[in-house]
């Protein structure tokens, strides 16, 4: 069995070391978690710190695992340093890329949001709620019916306009967490440079080949990505970026005569 690397080792530490401090001394997430770049508490230094805090311990779990699992090969192949930066390359690519798809989708919330505060009816609530926020509509169905019973009523009025507000400023101030992104890049460079060595998956009882698997990984990631189901919390499209980062990395290397290192 072979030991594990010193900078997969270092990762595992501090990933633990800020789970616990976290989770039980201070609140890191508050200001080192990710925010949509709509939001004031977002911050550039995000993108990098985002990768070290988590929203559970089976969350932690399953990323350090997958890091323990593939990464010390990578090291050995690449050296500390170059797999350092890719592991960061990734990381804060799958921020960048998750945070290009937030910005897309918040601005069209955004400029829903302006429109019915202009005229704030019951349809456009409707129409407002059945485009963006469908997932809470039938939670608000009792006060729908009563703002189309009574459309001129200025306390439901100002209640619709209070809850399009507060809908899009919780979209803007839930925070992205984890290493995921970085996990999949490795994932990704695993499945490209190691593609027909065999994996033995827990509930799979047959041997399956690297390149099936991260090919399959990668179908449905982004298959849930745009699905975007809406009891969804995992952020599919920051796994999609470490992948997409992984390959691009993977491909300017290839086309460079000498070593980084």
């Amino acid at each position: 069995m072979l030991s594990i690397t010193p900078t997969v080792k270092n990762l595992l530490i501090l990933n633990i070391l800020f789970f616990v401090v976290d989770s039980y001394i201070f609140n890191l997430t508050n200001v080192f978690a990710l925010r949509s770049v709509f939001s004031p508490a977002f911050y550039p230094f995000q993108f990098v710190t985002y990768m070290f805090l988590h929203g559970s311990f089976g969350h932690l779990f399953s990323n350090m695992f997958g890091l323990f699992m593939f990464g010390p090969l990578l090291e050995r192949g690449w050296g500390p340093k170059k797999f350092l930066f890719f592991y960061f390359f990734t990381g804060i690519g799958a921020g960048i890329l998750f945070s290009g798809i937030d910005y897309f989708e918040n601005s069209q919330v955004r400029q829903a949001v302006e429109i019915f505060t202009q005229n704030p009816t019951p349809d456009g609530l409707v129409d407002f709620m059945s485009k963006h926020a469908e997932r809470i509509y039938e939670a608000n169905l009792d006060f729908l019916n009563k703002f189309e019973g009574n459309p001129t009523n200025s306390g439901y009025i100002q209640q619709s306009v209070e809850f399009v507000n507060s809908y899009y400023q919780s979209l803007i101030n839930t925070p992205l967490v984890g290493a995921s992104g970085a996990i999949f890049g490795i994932l990704m460079a695993f499945g490209l440079l190691f593609p027909n060595t065999e994996l033995f998956l827990l509930f799979v009882p047959f041997p399956i080949k690297a390149k099936y698997f991260v090919a399959f990984y990668g179908l449905y990631e982004l298959y849930a990505g745009f699905q975007n189901a809406q009891s969804d919390n995992v952020a599919h499209f920051a796994h999609i970026g470490g992948m997409l980062f992984a390959y691009i990395l993977l491909r300017y290397w290839n086309t460079q005569k000498t070593n980084f290192y």
